[in-house]
């Protein structure tokens, strides 16, 4: 079960269970741990004696509560962090309950993000350590309680099972027991963590927790909140990015039943009923003539063609090593190649939505976000109020992949909750989404290698354009024309390259804002380097896999999962005709994986992927369960946009609209994914991203060798393929 921990004296979420825990802390009858980073000093006697990221708390039942930092939105957190608590507390799975964190910058930040969000695939390695450590240190002021009550040293006690046992005599006494004793004594500053060979729960495949919830309908997503006498809405937004409202009649909107107001903002019209049906309905009504501005005439071609330009301008240096210049000067062979990536949408299960009551004095918002700190801070500024005057209730998230790491949802639902007497539930159309989608980056690569005269790699050159995400989103983070998200995947590669330059430009699209797309940078530089790579070992004469693994001597963790990888497949087993089988390599997130597929090429040219395979070394695996089914998700996303992701752009206008024009793998599309793990005891990798970044890359290289034709542009045209 999960609760939200926000409290708010108009929320319709009563005392019930959630009530009862957080009245149990203040009346002193739990154990409150916080969480710091690192680990607190000081006594643990009430949820204010750390400055903490995240609380444990155990209730005089023995409850475990631990009060989440990041977000559930599918990849399975809600059950992997618990693992981390779990196993250091020695108590079941079942005993720890969540409550979502409420925003604070200071209290909950994400270690290696430095805000308050979940993205980057990093919520395993954020929380590895901290949450253990933390779950150490309450097992050992619960055992240090028991000792002081019996009267015995606390090396003779251990814990096992929720309770502490004096082993000499058998005697045990419940956590619940203990708490207020425990409650007392310091936080220990240095605590042992358990080593692999004692780890119990972490990398056993535990069953998830939110999974019954999910199943029987009981938890609650961002678009189920329904604060009494919530209305609906729906808008449309100008189809021109930058364009204004010009005019609006909204005559014929206002006499459909169920509609209860129309709302003018300055770039969209809003529609308020009582149901989306009827919302939907007058939205149709309405006769709107947009000021479309600036970028009326803007097209896909125009965006292609400043990128293309940026290459042949010199950026900011990502990576040296050894003379580029020289050594391709002195190559036996020379290639060079241009790639491009497009503009992507995110196209979430859950249509995007954002419930808001304004109240003039105050602000409360009910949403599923990635960056509950964000939206309260960017909708306090939108609602004109302090920020402690807005509260944020935070869900259960139906697919983010970084969507949801954006505000502008809330804030567009707070300019018109302003308008609106009561609660409002904006709701977007499909079509709305995607055609005013914040969306992965167009970048465009200028490549090019030199070889020596046995093929091998002397000399690796890139210079690419594109946005920058993370310049808008987390400004400090952009440093000297750079930034470790764009360039995630192109440099500090697994091969041994001896001279190696990478460039980057950034050119921000004209009117369009670019945003987080699962696996973001890498989803563009393992695609442009594991292609050409493959194109490498094609002009050598080179098995694909061969030519890889000679330039993996150095490093070991690399050369496995390749191996693995193509063991796992059968790698230069005969395929049928028509045929193909691609190989990539990539070490992004903290994870190293190398993904096999075969694909078929029709005589139309259309490409059906049959099979991939994966070979993952994430350091150490938390829950084997998990990682499968992230890296099966990630291998869908990505062979999504290996076949259908593109944005495009044409009078300024995106051109896609439903899932009829922004086409998704379907059911009977699906390949067979299969999922083989490298044993480690390194730290944790990350895991929500690596699939889909890897994929691409593979089929690309699976069609060349099925077809000999290269692809350099995604997403694949049939039409190039055509028998």
């Amino acid at each position: 079960m999960i609760f939200d921990r926000t409290t708010s004296r108009s929320s319709d979420t009563s005392l019930s269970r959630r009530g009862f825990l957080v009245s149990a802390a203040m009346t002193g009858g739990s154990l409150v741990i916080g969480l710091s980073l690192p680990l607190g000093q000081g006594g643990a006697t009430g949820a204010e004696a750390f400055a903490p990221n995240a609380f444990i708390r155990i209730g005089n039942d023995g409850q475990v509560v631990l009060t989440m930092p990041y977000v559930e939105m599918g990849q399975g957190t809600y059950t992997s962090i618990p693992m981390l608590i779990a196993e250091e507390l020695e108590v079941d799975l079942k005993q720890v309950r969540l409550e979502h964190a409420p925003p604070n910058e200071k209290l909950y930040v994400n270690p290696l993000l430095g805000v308050q969000a979940t993205g980057n695939s990093n919520a395993i390695r954020g929380a590895w350590k901290p949450l253990r450590e933390a779950g150490a240190a309450t097992r050992l002021m619960l055992i240090e309680a028991a000792a002081k009550r019996w009267g015995v040293e606390a090396k003779s006690c251990h814990a096992e099972a929720g309770e502490v046992i004096h082993s000499p005599s058998g005697r045990r006494l419940s956590y619940g027991e203990l708490v207020a004793d425990a409650a007392r004594l310091p936080v220990p500053t240095n605590v042992v963590l358990k080593g692999p060979a004692e780890f119990k729960l972490i990398g056993t495949p535990a069953k998830r927790l939110d999974a019954s919830g999910k199943v029987n309908g009981s938890v609650v997503y961002g678009i189920d909140a329904r604060p009494t006498g919530v209305k609906i809405a729906t808008l449309a937004q100008s189809p021109v990015f930058g364009g204004r409202v010009k005019s609006v009649d909204d005559g014929a909107a206002k006499l459909i039943k169920g509609v209860r107001q129309i709302v003018r903002l300055d770039d969209a019209v809003a529609v308020v009923a009582d149901h989306m049906g009827a919302a939907k309905k007058g939205l149709e009504a309405l006769k709107i003539e947009w000021d479309e501005g600036a970028n009326a005439a803007l097209a896909s071609e125009n965006v292609a063609r400043e990128l293309e330009q940026a290459t042949l301008r010199a950026g900011p240096v990502a990576q040296n090593v050894g003379d580029a210049g020289q050594a391709m000067a002195n190559a036996a062979t020379r290639v060079a190649a241009s790639y491009h990536v497009p503009f992507l949408a995110h196209a979430t299960m859950e249509p995007m939505n954002c419930t808001v009551h304004f109240r003039g004095g105050e602000c409360e918002i009910w949403l599923g976000t990635q960056a509950i700190a964000r939206v309260q801070a960017m909708a306090a500024t939108a609602a004109g109020l302090p920020v402690d005057k807005v509260i944020v209730h935070n869900h259960l998230i139906g697919g983010g992949f970084g969507r949801r790491l954006e505000a502008d949802g809330a804030v567009r639902a707070v300019q018109i909750a302003k308008q609106v007497d009561g609660p409002v539930k904006v709701v977007w159309t499909r079509e709305e989404d995607i055609q005013h989608d914040m969306y992965r980056p167009y970048w465009v690569d200028r490549i090019e290698a030199g070889l020596d005269k046995d093929g091998r790699p002397v000399a690796w050159t890139n210079r690419f354009a594109g946005s920058s995400v993370i310049a808008r989103y987390l400004p400090p983070a952009f440093n000297n024309g750079l930034d470790p998200d764009t360039t995630e995947g192109a440099i500090d590669l697994v091969y041994a390259l001896p001279n190696f330059h990478v460039e980057y430009v950034r050119v921000e699209p004209p009117g369009i804002q670019t945003a987080f797309w699962r696996s973001v940078g890498p989803s563009h530089n393992v695609f442009v380097t594991e292609s050409f790579i493959d194109e490498l070992a094609a002009v050598a004469k080179q098995d694909p896999v061969a030519y890889r693994r000679a330039l993996l001597d150095h490093n070991p963790r690399a050369k496995a999962v390749l191996d693995l990888a193509a063991e796992k497949a059968g790698w230069g087993a005969p395929l049928p005709k028509g045929w193909g089988r691609g190989i990539a390599l990539q070490n992004v997130f903290g994870s190293l994986l190398a993904q096999v597929a075969e694909v078929e090429i029709a005589k139309d040219g259309a490409v059906r992927v049959h099979r991939v395979v994966c070979a993952m070394d994430c350091g150490t695996v938390v829950n084997p369960d998990t990682v499968q089914a992230q890296l099966q998700s990630g291998v869908m996303f990505g062979v999504t946009a290996a076949l259908y992701g593109e944005i495009t752009l044409k009078n300024g206008r995106v051109q896609q609209a439903n899932f009829d024009t922004y086409q998704l793998l379907r059911i009977n599309e699906a390949p067979a994914v299969e999922v083989h793990l490298v044993k480690s005891v390194e730290p944790p990798g990350g895991m929500g991203e690596a699939g889909t970044s890897g994929i691409v890359p593979a089929i690309a290289n699976a069609v060349f060798a099925a077809t000999g034709k290269r692809l350099r542009k995604m997403p694949i045209d049939p039409n190039a393929l055509k028998a």
